[in-house]
């Protein structure tokens, strides 16, 4: 059996995160999405999740395309990759958290984990940041209305 490990914030989960973990699937037989916790995100994003990570993890549950769901650490964060041992680390395009030690830690645990980086899907629309940002105008404009 092949795993593959995903990573990321899922917030407003949208056909752009769908089609990051529909690649990723193609990979392997067994998929482990690493949730951030909010906590995380606040800590390197500046700012907090849109949705909880109860909510995040719903959306993405009822998707079906994921096996496994897995929350991310608040410290120690590659212990993840030590513990499930994934063949294949998929990736996002634009993802930049955390990279820089990742073929330190996978050398440093022992395994021969695969790194590809995964293609976007239209990022000019379904970058969360741009969903963010419509969501905060349509919000705006309805206050001011």
């Amino acid at each position: 059996m092949k795993t593959v490990m995903i990573f990321g914030t899922f917030d407003k989960l949208h056909p752009g995160h769908i089609n990051f973990i529909t690649q990723a699937k193609k990979y392997g037989d067994y998929l482990v999405l690493v949730l951030a916790r909010d906590e995380t995100i606040k800590k390197l994003k500046g700012h907090w999740p849109i949705e909880n990570i109860e909510v995040r993890a719903h959306n993405i549950a009822v998707t079906e395309l994921v096996d496994l769901i897995f929350y991310g650490k608040l410290s120690g964060y590659y212990q993840v990759i030590k513990k499930y041992k994934p063949d294949i680390i998929c990736l996002g395009y634009d993802q930049t958290h955390f990279i820089d030690k990742l073929e330190e830690k996978i050398n440093k645990y022992g395994l021969i984990s695969k790194i590809v980086r995964l293609k976007s899907y239209r990022p000019n629309i379904y970058k969360t940041s741009i969903i963010k940002h419509t969501i905060n105008t349509q919000i705006y404009t309805n206050i001011t209305d």
